[in-house]
């Protein structure tokens, strides 16, 4: 492993994604951030970053645009000479039932969370071969396991990460590269405080903790799994629900 490790985080600009990217420099990662828009504190983060005496970048790109996430771990290389980390943490939700969702509902979910997540493993496992090392953290979902109402697009896009992390890990082992995913169940974003007081209670009754988890319990997992204390760990999904899906 090198003694500096290089990190690309795709959604990395806001929620779980920013608490990944601080953690990751926190322990000892330069940083670069994709994300499909950068927010207007950017300079905030990159700061937060570089406290850290690691060095930080900040990529607009859409993971949907395989030229555009090319070309952001081409820059990555290009400035600090290789990557080692890649966490594919870029995704979106568009509920609906099933026989009410539109074609576009169906295609923007799969193509961000899925196929966006390719884009970057694809790029990223030359670059990593190359230094006989590297680790992929994909960001799935409890919903990718047991389905979920209204979510049919979003748990079959979070089912195809499993099963592309669990391909990845076949196929990479031999160069180094370890291949892992992280599955929330219900964590405190953005979108889970708009939820109505009914829908949240529900939520939370599925906890055996009985609460939601912080975006801190993700990024947490997720830097171990990216780390040296987890170098014999590969093909595997942590759960990170509190007990959610069991």
């Amino acid at each position: 492993m090198p003694s500096v490790r290089r990190a690309l985080v795709t959604g990395g600009a806001r929620g779980i994604g920013r608490c990944i990217v601080e953690t990751l420099a926190r322990d000892g990662c330069d940083v670069c951030v994709f994300d499909s828009k950068l927010p207007d504190d950017a300079d905030q983060l990159s700061a937060a970053i570089e406290s850290r005496d690691r060095r930080s970048m900040m990529l607009s790109g859409d993971v949907r645009d395989a030229a555009a996430v090319g070309n952001a771990i081409e820059s990555v290389v290009g400035r600090w000479g290789g990557l080692d980390i890649l966490v594919n943490n870029a995704g979106i939700v568009r509920d609906q039932v099933s026989w009410k969702m539109s074609d576009e509902q169906w295609r923007d979910v799969i193509d961000v969370n899925l196929t966006g997540a390719f884009h970057a493993c694809r790029a990223a496992i030359p670059c990593m071969r190359e230094v006989g090392w590297g680790a992929i953290v994909n960001l799935a979902s409890i919903n990718g396991m047991r389905g979920k109402f209204g979510q049919s697009n979003y748990a079959a896009s979070k089912a195809g990460l499993i099963g592309l992390t669990k391909s990845l890990a076949k196929e990479v082992a031999r160069f180094g590269i370890t291949a892992n995913a992280v599955a929330p169940g219900l964590i405190e974003t953005d979108i889970v405080r708009s939820m109505s007081d009914e829908a949240l209670k529900q939520a939370v009754g599925e906890v055996l903790l009985n609460r939601p988890g912080q975006v801190e319990d993700v990024a947490e997992a997720v830097s171990f799994l990216a780390g040296d204390r987890a170098r014999f760990i590969t093909g595997e999904v942590l759960r990170v629900d509190g007990g959610q899906y069991i």
